[in-house]
């Protein structure tokens, strides 16, 4: 994922960087994968790298994921995909004490193939900007069943 780099803010991960997609790859995952997802929203959505995607007034950046997940089920379930689990997080109870994830989210795909394809369809891509505009910080963790 690229690192967004503050003077203000620890490394932010938002996108993936291309050596993530190369460690992703060597995996050489086969069958379904659910993708993990950690996120942590911005009070106030950010929209300036997306300006065309702006809302008439500000919003949350859970709002603006919210608009994110709406855009992205058609393109999600015509892949093959499917919400497995989204809930609320919290502070962790094993581990940093200052770290907080607001959201998680469970996403299976029928295989790392059917990830790439959505993940790079163009209509897919031209409401990314909602999620980009919502999230201050996220981990993606792709997971497979061992079972």
């Amino acid at each position: 994922m690229n690192a967004i780099p503050s003077d203000q803010h620890p490394t932010m991960y938002l996108d993936p960087s291309g050596e993530g997609v190369h460690r992703l790859i060597e995996r050489g995952l086969h069958g379904p994968v659910v993708m993990m997802n950690l996120l942590r929203f911005r009070t106030v959505a950010d929209y300036s790298a997306d300006p065309h995607l702006a809302p008439s007034s500000s919003i949350s950046g859970r709002d603006a994921y919210d608009r994110y997940v709406e855009h992205t089920m058609p393109f999600l379930t015509a892949s093959g995909g499917s919400i497995v689990f989204m809930g609320d997080g919290g502070h962790f109870f094993i581990g940093p004490v200052g770290e907080r994830w607001d959201l998680v989210m469970l996403v299976r795909q029928t295989s790392i193939e059917s990830f790439f394809a959505f993940a790079s369809d163009e209509a897919y891509m031209a409401g990314v900007g909602h999620r980009t505009a919502a999230l201050e910080d996220s981990r993606l963790l792709p997971l497979v069943d061992r079972i």
